[in-house]
């Protein structure tokens, strides 16, 4: 059994197949996800999907590249979201300094007020970070964020950053990027992450793994991620699929038959 801890499958991608798509993961061991909804059309989206099937879960929240949109009326609803049924976490927030959207001021305030709602609702949460590794990690050290925990969601950075998160009380989860040949930097982090605090996922329809890269992604490719993973390790696939699911139950509180 695999967890994908960051689909979304909420997406316009899947707008046509998602029966085909969950068939193809269950082909593929992945039994478990977590659709994230990062605006307001894949946040309803996303409660709808985990209300139509029972291990689909949600994580909803506002993106980095959505912080100029947020306001009072999406922050109430957000509110209200977060605490129906199958929420297991809030995010994806953070920064984005790539495609720099919104100034990063206006980022971090966003950023700091849903750290803020996590606490209030006691949820783990899911960072989004790009080209603001140095930032992401001074806001979530002074934010204690130990306090909630979280994930730092399809790492990007080496072995040195991902243990400066670890010491920040993160999990790490490795998305398709750990299998592309020239990701040498993630390879040798999920070498040394703890397998007590790694997770894994796709970010589907983004970033497919090996040998899908360049094509639409899917929850089920998981299974390259766990491959590539226990190949680094040199450990067995089912033992890193376990313990990665188990991870991700303990974090989400998802309470097992086991």
């Amino acid at each position: 059994m695999i967890f994908d801890t960051h689909t979304h499958l909420n997406a316009e991608q899947f707008n046509d197949d998602i029966p085909e798509v969950i068939e193809t993961a269950k082909r593929l061991g992945v039994n478990e996800m977590a659709v994230v909804g990062f605006d307001t059309p894949t946040i309803y989206k996303s409660l709808s999907l985990s209300q139509e099937y029972d291990f689909i879960y949600s994580i909803i929240g506002w993106h980095p590249t959505e912080a100029g949109s947020y306001n009072k009326e999406i922050e109430t609803r957000l509110q209200e979201q977060l605490t129906r049924d199958k929420i297991v976490a809030l995010g994806e927030t953070g920064l984005d300094y790539y495609w720099m959207k919104d100034d990063k001021s206006t980022q971090e305030k966003i950023f700091r007020r849903q750290i803020a709602i996590a606490r209030e609702m006691n949820l783990p949460i899911s960072i989004h970070t790009r080209d603001a590794m140095e930032d992401t990690y001074k806001i979530l050290k002074s934010e204690n964020i130990s306090d909630i925990g979280g994930i730092m969601h399809s790492f990007s950075g080496d072995g040195e950053w991902a243990k400066r998160f670890l010491d920040l009380g993160m999990h790490i989860s490795f998305s398709g990027v750990v299998t592309f040949k020239k990701a040498l930097e993630v390879q040798e982090a999920a070498s040394i992450v703890p397998l007590d605090k790694m997770l894994v996922e796709t970010d589907a329809p983004y970033l497919a793994p090996v040998p899908y890269r360049g094509k639409r992604n899917e929850p089920g490719y998981t299974h390259y991620v766990v491959d590539k993973i226990s190949d680094i390790r040199q450990l067995p696939y089912q033992g890193v699929a376990r313990q990665t699911t188990e991870n991700a139950h303990q974090l989400f509180r998802i309470e097992t038959n086991e």
